[in-house]
């Protein structure tokens, strides 16, 4: 059998191709909960999510040569201020990015000389196997209807993260990305001050040629990075939330976001 990619992404422990012969009779099963989830503080997002997750968590850009954009979940690592301890939603309303939704399946290269993708799971996940319950991947060797919606979801997926990688690829050419930090003085105490993540530099924004903002404009990505920047305005309100569940470090501290 091909394997996956050694290179895992975050969540999946292994990836593992569908497969008609292989997994006949699997089926999958809806999940309550994403335990996964509830320790982690920054989740990546597609640049399609930007309007909808600015009005509700901060959006910044992870360091390093690869930047990707993350929705911020909490400012400090392995907290999380809308997911409790076992997975769950805190408030029913709030919104999961779409590579949490992905999980446990993805579109992967099954060998590197070869541009083709395919359909792959975490075999560790709960959701799918061979359960007597749920709903069946294959009826009669082929796809059904759950599967193909799987495949659909997952296409989409790739396709928003290929616009997001145009996206991150101008926001560098045009030399838009700096190095973020914000510190936040909780009412006479000490200051916290977060720092390893990028953000945009709104002087050298202020300052592009009217060309360069016209064609940002044109191309759609300006209301993106308008997105982003209004989206830190809720970096207070994380730290208070943070603050309100009691999931503070014990001291001020310098921490990454990232």
């Amino acid at each position: 059998m091909a394997t996956a990619p050694q290179s895992l992404p975050l969540f999946y422990n292994r990836l593992e191709p569908l497969s008609s012969q292989t997994h006949a009779d699997f089926r999958v099963r809806p999940a309550a909960t994403a335990p996964f989830l509830a320790k982690q503080h920054a989740v990546p997002l597609t640049v399609e999510e930007f309007p909808l997750v600015q009005r509700r968590m901060p959006i910044v850009f992870s360091v390093g040569d690869d930047p990707v954009p993350l929705a911020l979940m909490a400012l400090n690592e392995g907290v999380n201020t809308f997911i409790n301890e076992e997975g769950g939603l805190i408030e029913d309303e709030t919104y999961i990015p779409a590579y949490v939704r992905r999980y446990p399946y993805m579109l992967a290269k099954l060998r590197p000389d070869s541009e083709d993708l395919s359909l792959c799971f975490d075999p560790t996940s709960d959701t799918i196997g061979a359960f007597d319950e749920g709903e069946k991947l294959f009826e009669n060797g082929e796809p059904t209807e759950v599967t193909k919606g799987i495949l659909n979801f997952a296409e989409q997926f790739e396709q928003a993260g290929q616009r997001t990688g145009a996206f991150i690829r101008e926001l560098k050419e045009a030399g838009l990305l700096m190095d973020g930090e914000i510190s936040i003085q909780p009412e006479g105490g000490q200051a916290f001050v977060y720092r390893g993540f990028q953000m945009i530099d709104e002087k050298k924004l202020a300052d592009l040629r009217g060309d360069q903002l016209r064609k940002m404009s044109q191309n759609g990505m300006l209301p993106l990075i308008y997105a982003h920047l209004f989206s830190l305005s809720l970096m207070r309100d994380l730290f208070a939330r943070q603050v309100r569940q009691g999931k503070l470090p014990q001291q001020p501290t310098s921490a990454a976001l990232n």
